[in-house]
């Protein structure tokens, strides 16, 4: 059953992670079901849900490879990509700062259900009413965006330390809100989740340790492909699907997944 549901896990993990609904939400209805470890005090549930982050960062740079290696092009594209690189850098300072600052205590009070429920219900809720709206658009391409927009769109990023948000969602909203595209204010989300997840998830894991069975190890290197494979998966599902739809239909979806988690938390909390 490890196996099994280091699998399923996985599949929600890299499946989730980059859509604006929230892999917190699902994996709390999720893990009421599938459990990695009948010890309630074992930290390996905990650790292998963030280990399995690092391939999902790693199907963002091979989907993006073209765009994101400055080497593969003229001059102008190095130029660009270089410069893309700077605002990624610059966007990701307010994470850095507010997350060592408000991680711990966020995580004390705020990383349970019904908290998780609020995030994903407000986010759907603003989502929807986006869309409803004409926003102008100032930036096109994700080549396009200044430096002072990404670092506007790192405090948005910051908005996804309260659990249920969603990193995705709060960075394309953000990046929406100062006048990028759809498939800009995407292409930047998941840029910017390389270096905010890889320190995330080096933290978490110096914090955690590594001091796991063999089975255990077994059960993360399957988690890893699979988290691989789907979140690579998801990325190419958004882009594809942001050329001709909105983002409506996901706050939908978040506003129906607060309700089971909701539900989840009084049937099996």
């Amino acid at each position: 059953m490890l196996y099994i549901n280091a699998f399923l896990l996985s599949i929600v993990e890299g499946f989730t992670e980059f859509l604006p609904i929230s892999s917190t939400g699902h994996l709390i209805i999720v893990e009421s079901f599938l459990r990695l470890s009948e010890d309630p005090n074992s930290t390996f549930p905990f650790s292998f849900m963030v280990i399995i982050q690092l391939p999902a960062i790693l199907a963002v740079v091979v989907y993006f490879w073209h765009k994101l290696w400055p080497f593969t092009g003229d001059a102008s594209h190095r130029q660009m990509t270089v410069l893309l690189w700077f605002n990624i850098a610059v966007a990701v300072i307010p994470a850095v700062v507010l997350g060592l600052m408000f991680n711990d205590i966020i995580e004390e009070y705020l990383a349970h259900e019904i908290p998780v429920a609020i995030a994903l219900f407000a986010g759907g809720v603003i989502l929807i009413a986006i869309e409803r709206r004409q926003l102008p658009v100032r930036f096109e391409t994700v080549y396009d965006i200044t430096i002072t927009t990404a670092f506007a769109i790192g405090f948005f990023q910051c908005l996804a330390m309260l659990p249920g948000t969603s990193r995705s969602a709060a960075t394309i909203i953000g990046a929406m809100l100062l006048g990028a595209s759809r498939p800009a204010a995407a292409e930047f989300s998941f840029f910017l989740a390389i270096p905010t997840m890889l320190g995330a998830t080096a933290l978490t894991i110096a914090k955690s340790g590594l001091s796991f069975t063999g089975s255990q190890w077994a059960a993360i290197v399957l988690g890893s492909v699979v988290s691989f494979l789907t979140a690579y998966a998801a990325v190419a599902f958004l882009m594809r699907y942001i050329q001709r739809n909105d983002f409506k239909a996901f706050g939908y979806y978040r506003i129906a997944l607060a309700v089971l988690v909701v539900i989840s938390y009084y049937a099996f909390g």
